[in-house]
């Protein structure tokens, strides 16, 4: 039997194993509009931080160093999970929408952006661990090229890890109920199930995590060292970034996990398949709303580009200011005209209106 869209958003009905148990996990833990307003909800927030982090590091930061391109890539493919939400948030309220087109874009564009987020933040950890630790940000534009080389071989990667997700990706009708499934071929399916589990677990919980608690690690033992003023902003903030990684994505890793070793026939009890299910659905739904947080985290924290994006306001305001002062102006000019006495004056007489 096919395998409902990521195990996740709604899992598949029935599960049969060959004891012979039937589960029923119809039961959604979750309101179908509670989901739907939630990521209607983290959809504004997300599209309008994203799109001020592009438009502030495009045009007043300019990319011309590692962390602006790591903070761009980041931007990018946060954005880009965030407009597929509107499309959880439809299917959400309704499961019998029958758009094949609508279920690939939606497994398509979240596998894309779960594995570019990650890598991005990874990339981003190596770049502060090297500026940091190694000191060489002296490198400056051959730094930046092998940041343009790391971020093309990443967005590939991520495209190449989805894109089986995305052709196997149909709405299937069952039980009278159309839902979005991932139909793989006869014979393989297990196969392709654990390619998938194997893949999020390799880059998100056994290559990532180590990685950026490493480099945070070594950042906040250099950073204990200095006697900056700003020392304790800077541990908070290392603190934070490896705090929300935690927090978003190993929960999510840790039950596919835990669905890679029901594909070994272990944890197969119905017990077990509805909490595994409840966890899976709780987890995601907290790995999607990261890309309305990233935005805060990497960007609106940094010191120098809350400085710009301040700066940025702060001109708009006067602006607008100057703006409003010259339009009232102008108003009370033309009161004070219209009110005014004009004389005309000729050889012979002067007329007054």
């Amino acid at each position: 039997m096919t395998e409902s869209y990521t195990d996740r958003m709604d899992t598949a009905s029935y599960y049969y194993y060959e004891t012979g148990i039937i589960c029923n996990n119809e039961n959604s833990p979750l309101n179908s509009n509670l989901k739907a307003s939630i990521f209607y909800i983290v959809f504004v927030i997300g599209l309008l931080g994203n799109i001020t982090v592009l438009w502030v590091l495009l045009k007043k930061m300019h990319v011309k160093n590692m962390t602006n391109l790591c903070l761009l890539n980041l931007a990018l493919s946060d954005l880009l999970m965030v407009l597929s939400l509107p499309s959880w948030a439809l299917y959400a309220q309704d499961h019998n929408l029958k758009a094949n087109a609508l279920c690939k874009a939606m497994t398509g564009t979240y596998q894309v952006g779960f594995y570019s987020g990650i890598l991005f933040v990874t990339l981003m950890s190596v770049d502060r661990y090297l500026v940091i630790v190694h000191a060489v940000a002296v490198l400056g534009a051959k730094m930046l090229r092998y940041g343009i080389v790391a971020s093309v071989i990443t967005w590939m990667v991520s495209i190449c890890a989805a894109l089986p997700e995305a052709i196997f990706a149909a709405m299937v009708k069952e039980d009278n109920i159309t839902r979005c499934q991932r139909v793989y071929p006869v014979g393989s399916s297990q196969k392709w199930k654990l390619f998938r589990n194997f893949g999020e677990n390799i880059v998100g919980l056994f290559i990532s995590l180590p990685i950026i608690a490493y480099c945070y690690f070594m950042v906040l033992l250099v950073v204990k060292k200095t006697k900056n003023s700003k020392k304790d902003r800077a541990i908070k903030l290392i603190l934070g970034i490896v705090i929300m990684f935690v927090v978003f994505w190993v929960p999510y890793n840790v039950v596919v996990f835990l669905k890679t070793l029901q594909e070994f026939d272990i944890l197969t009890s119905c017990e077990a398949q509805s909490n595994i299910n409840t966890a899976m659905e709780w987890t995601e739904m907290i790995a999607l709303t990261h890309c309305s947080v990233n935005p805060v985290i990497y960007a609106f924290v940094g010191e120098k580009f809350r400085k710009c994006l301040i700066s940025v306001f702060s001109r708009h305001l006067k602006c607008l200011k100057t703006y409003q002062s010259t339009s009232t102006q102008s108003k009370i000019s033309e009161n004070e005209t219209s009110n005014t006495a004009i004389i005309f004056t000729s050889p012979t007489k002067s007329t007054q209106v």
